[in-house]
């Protein structure tokens, strides 16, 4: 009985020390020896709750971040990262530990115990704790301040967090990667502060190569001395004369119950947001106030600042950069649009063979025009009083010259640029127009060249014929052989079309495929991937150099119009200019008779259809992710590449996954080869049931809208992984999520999925979002760039009205739309 009191003690004392301890940590506080692992869920949060410190997984990168962020809104955005972590990405692997040590603070593991980051060289903490400001502290004694986040800050600031001389911001590299960037917020030694971009490989404050923002508060007599920002929003560089520089006004409409956070984006753009608290509907970070006005307006002579090397800047919506390549330019890295840009032609040189011409008549290079575009930087040459066709000529007979900027004002002024182009920018209001030099798209192919040498060589057997007259024989030789190539000339003229194919592979660096290459490669077409609108995708294998070999998909079309091959090239050749990290890349093509193929980089990871519709159900973060993604390969066909595309097939089956399942649109820009009579479902009409717009139906005019109307759909498939009809329940899945909406019950959408449960602030989003894209009216519709603003929480999203009022396609009663059920007419 004794024995059963003592151990009843002990287990109250453990039980109490628990207790405490939990205490502890809820409130913020932190002891020694507590740790976090990144397979856990659990996190160190403040006492309010409105912010945690913790692990948190980065998609599409696999990895992770020691991170502080804002625990009460949906999307958990982190103002706070480890930022020198020791890896090639920045992230630790799945199964690191961050432990609150004595001696060394925050210290972070591999899951062999190897050290990754700590943030002391030596000390004595005796607590950590996390306030509601969103700064961790360090202490030593009792309120002994030996480190924090605020005095080591990464790329964000938040309210009464001040960056004190000589500190400084850092942009990440990318928007996934978390190692440092090039661009600093920096308040200097003499109280300056400025906005600088730095050597992109050393990223180091010794290696400024700009300066593209400045408070110019570097007086002698009255330095800054302190950059402050408050909760009202009100920014400013205090100096030592107690004057302020106001970088940014204070926010007399905004309610003070927000959050606010500024961040130094991996663009360069310095920017205010701020967030309802409470969870309110239609909750969003706003954006509020950004420096630089136009960062692509924002350059120097040393380096680039928002884009890479011969990429074209635009400035986007809240101030921040669009990249984009050149027409026969392709991103160096496919992953990063902000990066180096390359051409797919040999540049030209100076060497002792003349560059300039194969004949009299056709040059060996000819130019790309690029409309109220500027390249400001890395003239070597100017000339006053050139009219346009004067200043390309100086160009074209110029090996150094790799473009002319001609201006149109009254200068009349022509400006001469090498490689690589730096700081490019498109201006809407500007006055001057760019002419690229580019390899001739005739020589490409050697076409010309072939065509001249074959006619020069008949020429030379005629007149060796006569020449050798007195030999029946010979003559006989010879003319059989011109006859031959005579032949063979005519042939090819026959064949103009695959030559034209030919011209387009080479000029965008496209590999042409005979039909007997690609039925070795899949081993006559045996293992199907899949079928689509267009026709069957294969599985092949391709053999390269080396004895190596690649993994392809080969799509065989088969409801394509006869006697379209200039159309089948145009359309290829268009889809090979087209970059962008969530659509798939094209690798080469064939146009062999009556066999037309297309084939594209291969994706371990199939369709979205298969990734959705399974159960368990992918994780909702993972969802969220793809949703975004989508809606920006989506928005780039719309208005980023250089042809504006309207897929009319958006559809989670249309939709691949890579190694990193990063969804992959594909069969953009075949819809126009499609047949009028050759559709998935329904005759002239595009597209695939339960994603169609009812313009299709109405024979009204089909625009990029029908695309918008096709992804509300698949975002509810994404949200609730269920399909769009389900033929056996009878359920047409965007009236069943308008009803739930209407009377309050998204739970019912998403049923027994815990992640999505606890983020219904984000569902409800995404909801609302796919409504107002499901629009019956496609007026009402919102364009892809306001959908992915929506989805991204930079745009409030209201209430949407019922989408389908009149019920035009459907037979709809009150009982039928209360459960979904509806009789296609």
């Amino acid at each position: 009985m004794r024995f059963n009191k003592i151990l009843q003690l002990v287990l109250v004392l453990q039980l109490e020390t628990l207790v405490v301890l939990s205490q502890n940590i809820i409130n913020g506080s932190v002891p020694v020896g507590e740790s976090l692992t990144t397979s856990e869920s659990s996190s160190w949060r403040s006492p309010s709750g409105d912010f945690a410190l913790g692990f948190r997984k980065i998609t599409p990168n696999d990895g992770f971040t020691l991170s502080i962020w804002f625990d009460k809104i949906s999307n958990k955005t982190i103002v706070w990262h480890a930022q020198a972590v020791n890896t090639t990405t920045g992230l630790v692997p799945n199964g690191s530990k961050v432990t609150l040590t004595k001696d060394e603070g925050l210290v972070i593991t591999d899951p062999g115990g190897q050290e990754l980051w700590r943030s002391l060289s030596g000390g004595s903490v005796s607590r950590g704790r996390m306030t509601d400001e969103g700064n961790f502290v360090l202490f030593r004694d009792a309120d002994e301040v030996m480190w924090s986040s605020f005095e080591n800050p990464t790329d964000t600031l938040l309210p009464n967090q001040n960056i004190e001389v000589g500190q400084n911001l850092s942009s990440r590299r990318t928007e996934t990667s978390f190692k440092k960037g090039r661009f600093s917020l920096r308040l200097g030694d003499d109280g300056n502060l400025q906005l600088l971009t730095l050597n992109a490989e050393t990223v180091s404050e010794s290696d400024i190569y700009s300066t593209y923002y400045e408070s110019d508060t570097n007086d002698p007599n009255s330095p800054g001395v302190r950059l402050i920002y408050n909760q009202s929003g009100y920014m400013y560089v205090l100096q030592r004369n107690n004057s302020q520089f106001v970088v940014k006004k204070k926010d007399e409409e905004t309610s003070k119950d927000v959050y606010r956070r500024a961040v130094l984006h991996f663009d360069g753009v310095f920017a205010e947001y701020y967030h309802p608290k409470g969870g309110q509907e239609n909750s969003g970070w706003v954006f509020d106030w950004a420096v630089p006005d136009n960062i692509c307006g924002n350059s120097d002579s040393l380096g680039n600042t928002a884009c890479g090397y011969n990429n074209i800047c635009s400035l986007s919506n809240n101030q921040r950069p669009r990249c984009e390549c050149p027409k026969r330019f392709v991103l160096k890295d496919p992953s990063n649009e902000y990066g180096d840009c390359v051409p797919d032609f040999e540049m030209e040189t100076c060497g002792s063979k003349d560059n300039q011409t194969v004949n009299s008549d056709v040059n060996l290079y000819e130019f790309i025009t690029l409309k109220k575009t500027n390249w400001p930087f890395g003239d070597y040459e100017s000339y006053a009083n050139y009219d346009e066709e004067r200043c390309k000529a100086s160009c074209l007979n110029d090996c150094f010259c790799a473009a002319v900027v001609f201006g149109n004002n009254r200068d009349l002024r022509c400006w001469k640029k090498k490689f690589p182009l730096s700081h490019g920018e498109r201006n809407p209001l500007g006055d001057s127009d760019t002419f690229i030099k580019v390899l001739n798209r005739t020589i490409a192919d050697g076409r010309l060249i072939t065509e001249k040498s074959s006619k020069n060589r008949g020429w030379l057997i005629i007149t060796c014929s006569v020449l050798l007259g007195t030999s029946a024989f010979l003559n006989f030789i010879f003319l059989a052989m011109y006859k031959k190539k005579k032949k063979k000339t005519s042939k090819k003229n026959q064949s103009r079309d695959i030559s034209v194919a030919t011209a387009t592979a080479n000029e965008l660096n496209l590999r042409v495929f005979t039909y007997g290459e690609l039925v070795e490669a899949t081993r006559d077409f045996k293992e199907e991937l899949g079928r689509g609108a267009f026709g069957i995708v294969y599985k092949g294998i391709l053999k390269v150099s080396r004895g190596s070999e690649v993994t392809v998909a080969v799509k065989k079309l088969d409801r394509l119009a006869p006697d379209n091959e200039k159309e089948f090239n145009n359309e290829v050749k268009v889809i090979a200019q087209i970059h962008h990290k969530n659509l798939v890349r094209l690798i080469g093509f064939c146009n062999d008779g009556q066999s037309r193929m297309i084939v594209y980089e291969f994706l371990p990871h199939g369709t979205l259809a298969s990734f959705l519709f399974r159960r368990p159900r992918p994780r909702w973060e993972d969802r969220r992710r793809i949703a975004v993604d989508i809606a920006r390969g989506i928005l780039y066909l719309h208005e980023e590449c250089s042809e504006q595309i309207i897929h009319c097939d958006i559809k989670p089956q249309n939709i691949l996954l890579d190694e990193n399942y990063c969804p992959r649109i594909s069969d953009f820009g075949l819809a126009k080869l499609l047949m009028l009579n050759q559709t998935h479902t329904l005759t002239n009409i595009r597209g695939t049931k339960g994603y169609v717009a009812i313009e299709w139906f109405k024979n009204g005019p089909i625009t990029s809208k029908v695309d918008v109307y096709s992804y509300g759909v698949m975002l509810l498939e994404i949200v609730c992984c269920k399909k769009a009809v389900d033929l056996e329940d009878g359920v047409i899945l965007i009236d069943w999520a308008y009803d739930c909406f209407r009377h309050g019950k998204l739970k019912d959408l998403i049923e027994d999925d815990s992640e999505a449960m606890d983020d219904m602030e984000m569902v409800e989003r995404y909801v609302r979002t796919a409504i107002w894209c499901i629009q019956e009216e496609s007026g009402m519709r919102p364009n892809m760039r306001t959908v992915t603003q929506m989805l991204e929480g930079v745009t409030q999203v209201h209430d949407p009205p019922n989408p389908s009022p009149f019920c035009s396609i459907f037979t709809c009663t009150d009982e039928s739309m209360s459960s979904g059920h509806v009789s296609l007419v």
